[in-house]
């Protein structure tokens, strides 16, 4: 049971969203659900190379914070940001004031324009690498598997920045890529039913 806790529902959730209650919201009504916007998926790839060398609770704290910053993250405006953007972020505090992350997420939203253009949208490409194949392990969960591994090798190569296996696995365990709800916790069918009903973008 060290990978579950009871909440005061008395339901079993996943043991790592229970310091706070806006960790068990993120955890029953985001993680793990599959998710189609290319929005909601350009902020979380961003936001997760954000957290790199950090927490997810650091960034969660500052999300609204981000979204702001970065105009909802709308990967058609960001692209167009300049090194007077840069400076500027680098003195919002609001965020995490990172001179490469930042440089990056505006990079990735050029990236992202021309994905966009190459395949439709966002959610046609990242749908490719559903890990449907990757079941979760009852002892845990891995920081990386192979399809994360193909996915960040795929996106370098189209000239993205801070997307590594790591950074894409909890991009694809985020978005309901996967499904890595320990199987006791409440969500975990929920989460299934939903990635079992979802028809990905083709």
């Amino acid at each position: 049971m060290d990978h579950l806790f009871t909440a005061e529902d008395g339901l079993n959730r996943c043991a790592w969203c229970a310091r706070d209650p806006e960790y068990i919201r993120y955890h029953d009504e985001e993680w793990g659900y599959p998710v189609a916007d290319d929005r909601r998926l350009f902020e979380k790839i961003c936001l997760e190379g954000f957290q790199s060398g950090l927490s997810w609770w650091t960034i969660l704290q500052k999300r609204e914070n981000f979204r702001a910053a970065f105009k909802g993250f709308d990967f058609h405006a960001v692209a167009l940001f300049g090194q007077a953007d840069i400076e500027r972020l680098l003195q919002d505090k609001g965020i995490v004031r990172h001179r490469g992350k930042i440089a990056a997420t505006i990079n990735n939203a050029a990236r992202a324009r021309e994905m966009e253009q190459e395949f439709g949208s966002l959610a046609q490409f990242f749908w490719t690498y559903e890990g449907r194949e990757e079941a979760r392990h009852i002892e845990g969960v891995p920081a990386m598997t192979e399809t994360s591994k193909r996915l960040s090798k795929d996106l370098k190569k189209r000239g993205w920045k801070f997307v590594g296996p790591t950074t894409c696995y909890a991009f694809m365990q985020a978005m309901g890529l996967v499904n890595d709800h320990h199987p006791d916790c409440a969500h975990h069918a929920k989460a299934e039913a939903a990635r079992a009903a979802f028809v990905p973008p083709c």
